[in-house]
């Protein structure tokens, strides 16, 4: 997955409560076997109006979206930040997450920034502006150019992981180095395992069990 250390950008003021995965999409979108095209179906009731708030000029290509608490409660599945990603979506802020929606995103890159109740009312008014908000993993915080700084918490590994771009296979192939000792040792410490794979491997057919 890529990388995430650093983004400024404009923000979807949205601020609605308790959306849930299926509202963020919905079941029929779920037919795919692909990621890619997921996006078109995301938040697909609430843009059935024509001046709904994801698909206004000012907000097209908007990276950040700004919502209300209890974001992601549900259903489980996966799709739902496969579509916000495929939106163009890199950060959601909200007061509150369900928590499978939160390890779901964090395992695709979604970085999901939680703050108090009144820090998002005044990030509303601040997209509401059109101003950009900035959003820093490094130092943890979310700023404006009203000079408004906001601390936010992260787990150290999801934090770890967002800023070397690592996901589950990223991970295992940063340990590449340890597996290859340890399985060297394994060799040289159990033998008599390595010889009677060999010979299961050279007859077809495994030595048979006394």
């Amino acid at each position: 997955m890529e990388q995430f250390s650093n983004l400024s950008g404009r923000a979807i003021p949205f601020g609605a409560a308790n959306i849930d995965t299926d509202v963020i999409i919905p079941a029929r979108f779920l037919k795919t076997v692909t990621r890619k095209g997921l996006g078109k179906g995301a938040f697909s009731a609430i843009r059935e109006a024509p001046d709904n708030i994801f698909d206004s000029a000012e907000n097209a290509g908007a990276p950040i979206l700004i919502a209300g608490d209890n974001f992601g409660c549900g259903s489980s599945r996966e799709h739902a930040p496969w579509a916000l990603m495929d939106m163009g979506l890199k950060v959601v802020i909200a007061p509150g997450f369900a928590d499978i929606f939160a390890g779901n995103s964090f395992k695709n890159g979604l970085l999901l920034v939680a703050l108090p109740q009144d820090a998002v009312d005044r990030l509303m008014l601040v997209a509401a502006e059109g101003m950009p908000i900035t959003i820093d993993l490094e130092n943890q915080v979310v700023t404006t150019p009203y000079q408004d700084r906001f601390a936010f918490p992260v787990d150290p590994f999801r934090k770890h992981c967002l800023l070397n771009g690592l996901d589950e296979i990223g991970l295992t192939v940063a340990m590449e180095d340890a597996i290859s000792a340890h399985e060297a040792r394994l060799t040289a410490e159990r033998s008599w395992t390595n010889r009677a794979a060999a010979r299961a491997g050279g007859s077809g057919t495994a030595e048979p069990q006394a």
